[in-house]
């Protein structure tokens, strides 16, 4: 027998094998900008820069067919995809899609998939541009590659936050998690009575935050058009608390965030209620909210103060104050960041 260690994968979380397996990456093009660590990688093409990110989903892991439309996930794919791109304040151009299925996929099927990726990139006025498609044993899987553009003056990284920096959120968050909830809940009175029908009438908005997110390019362009650059950015995927770690340790910095300021819809409020769930927990750690978090000077908080879909929630201090929240009550405590876990 081998007395040759064996470490788990789930031992190191997903960044943590990120990092492992990356130590020892090295360049070898003068053109490569940024590399792994971000949401997207950078390339010097000209007088532009090129941004590319890939994300893989799989069956049974990042989407359940049951309840997933197939023109829903097409459009997920992309959408999720345009997200991190837009969390480089750059402007997507192009996507390649990518297929190992089964054969319980007909020809049919896949052309309602491709209808949803189809028209996501109408909506984000994205190229789609090719691919590959092979075969699986079981289940589907599809990888998506998305590429972008922006300039040295506007890209922007997790690691440019400083000392008072705001910390600011679009959107609100927490929708996607509990919209999750209730399709699982009816998954399962489905499993055991297959003659019901979805009761899905009273959860319209969280529902559609879950199977059919969008991409906060709307966003992007208003930042420009008011002539601002964050100084740090990432989006929501993994959860608000999650993200602001991200944020922290790439800026090497702290931060407070403030608990009454979390943006919750008021349907994410009251499903939470309904599962016995905390709102505040859903917000910083459900994920799939595909909204972005940044941070801004202070001089530019008198252009955004008034943005309907800009919440400003905290702001960026040293290292040494920690990741905090401030609750309701006045009293300080420890952020927690119990986000997806991926392995």
């Amino acid at each position: 027998m081998s007395d040759e260690k064996r470490t788990e994968v789930s031992d190191l979380g997903e960044f943590g094998l990120i990092d492992h397996l990356s130590k020892e990456v090295r360049f070898y093009n003068s053109s490569t900008v940024k590399g792994i660590g971000d949401d997207a990688a950078v390339m010097q093409i000209g007088d532009e820069l090129l941004v590319t990110t890939t994300d893989t989903l799989v069956e049974g892991i990042h989407f359940d067919l049951s309840y997933m439309p197939l023109k829903h996930l097409g459009y997920k794919l992309i959408a999720v995809n345009i997200s991190d791109v837009a969390a480089m304040n750059a402007i997507p151009k192009q996507v390649t899609v990518s297929l190992a299925l089964s054969n319980r996929f007909s020809v049919e099927a896949l052309e309602v998939l491709y209808e949803g990726i189809q028209m996501a990139c109408e909506a984000y006025k994205v190229d789609f541009v090719g691919g590959d498609t092979t075969a699986s044993r079981s289940g589907l899987m599809i990888s998506v590659t998305a590429l972008g553009t922006t300039t040295e003056d506007k890209i922007t990284y997790r690691s440019g936050a400083k000392e008072n920096d705001i910390l600011c959120v679009t959107g609100d968050l927490g929708g996607a998690f509990i919209g999750l909830q209730v399709l699982e809940r009816e998954k399962q009175e489905f499993l055991g009575n297959p003659d019901m029908q979805p009761k899905l009438e009273k959860y319209p908005y969280v529902v559609e935050r879950q199977l059919k997110p969008e991409a906060r390019m709307n966003v992007i362009h208003e930042l420009s058009e008011l002539g601002i650059v964050p100084t740090s950015m990432i989006d929501v995927s993994d959860g608000l608390a999650s993200e602001i770690f991200h944020l922290c340790k790439h800026s090497e910095l702290g931060a407070a965030v403030y608990e009454d300021k979390l943006p919750i819809d008021k349907q994410t409020y009251e499903t939470a209620a309904e599962f016995s769930m905390d709102p505040n927990t859903c917000a910083l750690n459900g994920g799939e909210d595909y909204e972005l978090l940044f941070t801004l000077k202070t001089e530019d908080f008198e252009k955004i103060k008034n943005h309907p879909e800009i919440h400003t929630i905290g702001y960026m201090h040293s290292a040494d104050k920690g990741k905090v929240m401030v609750t309701r009550n006045g009293n300080t405590i420890a952020l927690q960041a119990q986000g997806w876990k991926h392995f």
